[in-house]
């Protein structure tokens, strides 16, 4: 018996290590901003830091070559501007070929095509181009032999809620239904994950009753019971609207990664250096605990921080320059633990 135990001992030790960094927290590493470190300094400053998942803005090579051979894992986004392009199988394969079959030593975890994508903004004019996009990738993967180990999706956000509260009201509008439902069939269909993007802080900047330590995981106690669903914190409010909205449209099974969730530091109502930083901290720690969420309970979210760094020249409200966890001189703007 003693000479089968340490093998299956090892197994069991490493199935919980791989579990236990498959649901770690990841940083989104933006690049809209002057003097920032190279890409081989940043990479490096995840790794002394012990962050292990980056989610990065469009297929920047220097980050990928930074990136092989750490096991860093890597969401992928193809930028708005490219989804046309995509639209043709060949152009699609033409770039999972240059950006991910070319970098066989870079751990691609989820390729996020296009972000924010809305019927109801300026991102209109992609709205018909993601789904395509996203079969065309899917495809050019599977000839690849890749399909099982990196999975396509798109980035969505709140904005696309015309219901959030309570949350298990939560509905995506009705011009929208149209866009994202077949978005949902095809997640189902190859098992791929939702990506949100999921921002307390915009709610409580642009709604006058939300009060600060709902959106801080500070409150004490229940804020809101939702039919019997207790909510002492906003975050999980708003990601437990959109598992109800995509529930309505056929994805109850369907898991949400979130792609996207910060505090910026200045700016705005609300946005300091201190409050960003509780944000952060109790963030960390609500992920670490696997509590779920009340309409989800017991489950691991995997989320991603925005970002690694202040984007001085970011568009937009002066907050969206403020969101970094490091300044550009790699000092951290706030004490976190990622271990």
């Amino acid at each position: 018996m003693a000479t089968n135990f340490l093998p299956l001992y090892l197994l069991l030790l490493i199935n919980l290590l791989i579990f236990t960094d498959a649901k770690s927290v990841g940083v989104c590493y933006g690049q809209i901003g002057d003097g920032l470190p190279s890409e081989q300094d940043v990479v490096n400053l995840y790794k002394r830091n012990g962050i292990t998942k980056m989610r990065i803005y469009g297929p920047n090579q220097a980050v990928l070559r930074a990136l092989g051979g750490t096991r860093i894992q890597l969401i992928l986004d193809v930028p708005n501007e490219s989804l046309q392009s995509l639209t043709n199988q060949y152009a699609a394969s033409n770039w999972v070929r240059n950006n991910i079959i070319n970098h066989p030593d870079v751990t691609f975890r989820y390729i996020a095509v296009g972000n924010e994508v809305d019927p109801n903004n300026d991102n209109r004019r992609f709205v018909n181009f993601v789904l395509p996009a996203m079969k065309n990738v899917q495809k050019a993967l599977k000839d690849a032999g890749l399909a099982n180990q990196i999975k396509v999706s798109t980035a969505t956000y709140t904005g696309l809620l015309s219901v959030s509260y309570p949350p298990r009201d939560g509905a995506f509008a009705s011009n929208v239904q149209g866009f994202i439902e077949p978005i949902i069939k095809f997640l189902v269909e190859n098992n791929s994950p939702m990506l949100a993007n999921i921002y307390p802080y915009f709610a409580y900047a642009g709604t006058p009753n939300i009060d600060l330590s709902y959106a801080l995981f500070t409150a004490q106690g229940t804020v809101v019971n939702d039919n019997g669903r207790e909510y002492s914190n906003l975050f999980d409010a708003m990601y437990d609207a959109h598992y109800a909205a995509q529930s309505r449209l056929g994805g109850a099974n369907l898991e949400i990664v979130v792609s996207e969730t910060g505090w910026p530091s200045g700016g705005n109502k609300g946005a300091t250096v201190e409050n960003a930083g509780t944000y952060y901290r109790n963030m960390i720690a609500h992920m670490k605990r696997r509590s779920g969420t009340p309409a989800r309970p017991g489950r691991c979210i995997e989320t991603y921080l925005f970002a690694m760094f202040d984007e001085n020249r970011k568009v937009g409200q002066e907050s969206e320059k403020h969101f970094g966890l490091f300044s550009p001189n790699q000092q951290p703007k706030y004490q976190l633990s990622f271990n």
